[in-house]
């Protein structure tokens, strides 16, 4: 186990290495209303260097929100729109044939940037978004014989659609398992949707400034892995990850006939991470029970697999959480 460092030093290190993050929120409130959680989420992923799925109906902001992080950090970005018709090809590069030099060269897809953001991510089939698995987990790509490492940092960034339509393929089990955390994005209130239709025109073309580089991010990332977090929050996190895998251990028996399968154990991982990243956007060298709590839905809600049975009693993976955390020992 970690030894306990300097909280104090370390807490002094975090409140310099991000004080970008006051600008970044700030920005991102000037183009998006309301949608706190949204922004939070995006500014989790990005400390812990994790992915993000995010799911809601369209019109609500989720590519607009991507495109001003990438817009407030001075990184490469790049969009790709998934479709039915998309090819592997599309999404990760080729290599062609010049028959002018008579040789075969590697032409790099979009994948290649910092922020890469895959815009309805579920239009497309599921060879085309297997073809980000490997750039996803192992921060590379291989086109041909040859493999290519991706540029630091790297993060994908997707939307999907949740209404069950023709042209829309569920995501693979082990893509979506390679997502740290899955947020849902809800309705405005009225307030907030008054404010959205009378700032339309002026936030239309609004030009943002970057606040950040991926140098500043880059720091702020190697700090994130010295947060200090407890022996027992971390076991915390271990009840949790597994009593989605045997609940009768925990108590909760009732819900052992609506689970299939429950969390990898990448699920601790990202909960971590997630969690010492909260603890950083709230200039905390430590983790509390809270941010672990506050990161628990959106890192286990796509990592729990529901039967019949479940659908049957109109069980789903958000009650099931509920249940987990007001059911296992909180440190």
């Amino acid at each position: 186990m970690p030894q306990q460092p300097d909280i104090r030093r370390l807490t002094a290190d975090i409140e310099a290495a991000t004080t970008f993050i006051p600008a970044l929120t700030a920005g991102m409130a000037r183009v998006i209303v309301g949608q706190q959680q949204l922004v939070r989420s995006l500014l989790t992923g990005l400390l812990a260097g994790g992915h993000i799925l995010l799911e809601g109906v369209p019109g609500l902001a989720k590519t607009r929100a991507v495109k001003t992080l990438s817009a407030l950090v001075n990184a490469d970005f790049s969009r790709i729109q998934f479709t039915p018709d998309l090819l592997p090809a599309d999404v990760v590069g080729t290599v062609v044939y010049s028959q002018r030099t008579e040789q075969f060269s590697v032409r790099r897809g979009p994948v290649f940037a910092n922020f890469v953001l895959a815009d309805e991510i579920n239009r497309a089939p599921a060879k085309v978004q297997s073809a980000l698995l490997e750039a996803m987990e192992e921060r590379q790509v291989t086109i041909g014989d040859e493999t290519f490492p991706l540029p630091e940092p790297f993060l994908v960034l997707a939307t999907q659609n949740p209404v069950e339509q023709e042209g829309t393929y569920p995501l693979p089990e082990a893509q979506t398992d390679r997502f740290m955390l899955k947020v849902l994005v809800d309705y405005p209130n009225a307030e907030e949707e008054q404010t959205i239709i009378h700032n339309h025109l002026l936030t239309e073309h609004l030009q943002l400034t970057p606040v950040a580089d991926t140098a500043t991010l880059q720091r702020a990332r190697t700090l994130l892995r010295q947060v200090y977090m407890d022996e027992r929050v971390e076991r915390y996190i271990v009840d949790l990850v597994h009593a989605t895998r045997r609940p009768a251990d925990f108590g909760l028996k009732e819900l052992e006939q609506y689970i299939a399968y429950g969390a990898s154990p990448r699920a601790g991982i990202n909960m971590s991470l997630a969690a010492r990243a909260v603890a950083m956007i709230e200039r905390r060298g430590y983790v509390v029970p809270e941010d672990i709590r506050s990161v628990c839905r959106e890192v286990l809600r796509h990592r729990i697999s529901l039967n019949y049975e479940a659908e049957a009693d109109n069980i789903n993976a958000e009650q099931i959480i509920s249940r987990l955390l007001a059911k296992v020992k909180v440190p």
